[in-house]
């Protein structure tokens, strides 16, 4: 799951939320001085990395996601950096790779060190993708009682069943639709009707991860020997399939179909951005968020085990949950973080939540998306 930043849509001044993946620039705190320079993976790819020049404390090496550190204003890296900064002899350097978590990969399968000591931003998938083309780990477990905080991870978050990447925060996938012009139906079954027919854009589940959990929520609800029909059946009434999240809200902003895949907190960014809430509004189908939560892992080669697992405790304090969840705007992932009231207004949280777990995935997940795009993208 990408991180959501709005951005306005040309012509029309209207809010998308668009996911960034690429390079980062990180604050680099009150009164230090910020250095800049490439990582180059082996495929050719860049990102950045933003530290301090001068300091001599310990140097921790977090790798993330663009937008998790360079959204402007509100990402939680840079405030992140500050805060913990301020608290331990260690100094924050985000790497940023523009092909994010398969950079590692592609350097472990060439026999080179990381050069991170963290990766914040993992989920299922990507724990899937690393287990199938790697066969030493990359990822280390967190040994027992190493994070103080970790007991206070919802339980229903949990995705690894080795414990090496530990949920941060967590979203629901829901549908978004504007309720001036049309209204959504309760159910998977009612986006087959003629009511809704042409109404519903959503997202390559080869080139998306929110078009992959929607995908996933599909087969929850039709089941492995029935997904396909239905896809088949979504085709015949219209839906539109775009290729990511961002071409996909860029679509519904401009009025293009009055209902889209997206997040469950979607109201969050268009109050803050003093957007008509009627244009905003959230459905579960069959009362139900499919769930994708992001976590945190230890790369197995680093030395700075004990700074890595600072900083990842770090991020499961109370006060520090609720600033991403807000920041980030996804949901925590502790049972312990006192979200704002403005932001428990309008975030939305399913009746139930509902995913498929690791061992559910592995060994399916390729299979189940490469034959829904034999069956629809092919066609």
């Amino acid at each position: 799951m990408k991180r959501r930043v709005f951005l306005r849509s040309a012509g029309v001044g209207a809010t998308a939320l668009v996911a960034g993946c690429t390079t980062q620039q990180a604050d680099g705190g009150a009164g230090s001085e910020t250095s800049e320079s490439s990582t180059t993976a082996g495929d050719g790819s860049t990102g950045t990395t933003t530290g301090t020049t001068e300091s001599s404390s310990e140097t921790l090496r977090v790798a993330t996601y663009s937008a998790f550190v360079d959204a402007p204003s509100s990402s939680p890296g840079p405030w992140l950096k500050e805060q913990f900064e301020s608290e331990f002899d260690t100094t924050i350097e985000w790497q940023t790779p523009e092909n994010e978590l398969n950079y590692f990969i592609e350097r472990q399968l060439q026999g080179v060190d990381p050069g991170a000591d963290l990766y914040v931003g993992l989920d299922t998938n990507m724990l899937i993708r690393l287990d199938e083309k790697l066969n030493d780990p990359l990822f280390a477990p967190v040994e027992s009682g190493a994070l103080s905080n970790r007991g206070d991870v919802k339980e229903s978050l949990e995705f690894d069943p080795q414990n090496r990447a530990v949920p941060y925060d967590t979203g629901y996938i829901s549908l978004v639709y504007d309720e001036t012009q049309s209204t959504a139906p309760e159910t998977f079954d009612g986006l087959l009707t003629p009511e809704f027919e042409g109404d519903l854009i959503t997202q390559n589940p080869t080139s998306s991860a929110t078009g992959k959990a929607f995908l996933l929520h599909t087969i929850k609800a039709k089941g492995e020997d029935g997904y396909l029909d239905y896809w088949q059946r979504l085709k015949d009434n219209g839906v539109r399939v775009l290729g990511t999240w961002e071409d996909s809200y860029t679509a519904y902003s401009n009025g293009e179909a009055p209902m889209v895949v997206s997040y469950s907190t979607d109201q969050v960014y268009a109050n803050a951005d003093g957007a008509d809430l009627r244009k905003h509004q959230i459905r579960f189908l069959n009362g139900q968020g499919y769930a994708n939560p992001e976590g945190m892992a230890r790369f197995a080669d680093t030395e700075n085990v004990e700074a890595a697992n600072q900083f990842m405790d770090f991020l499961l304090r109370p006060e520090v949950q609720a600033e991403i969840a807000v920041r980030n705007v996804q949901f925590p992932a502790t049972t312990t973080a006192e979200l704002p009231d403005e932001f428990a207004k309008y975030a939305r949280e399913p009746e139930e939540a509902v995913t498929f777990s690791y061992e559910e995935l592995k060994g399916n997940l390729s299979e189940w998306t490469d034959a829904w795009a034999r069956q629809f993208a092919s066609k």
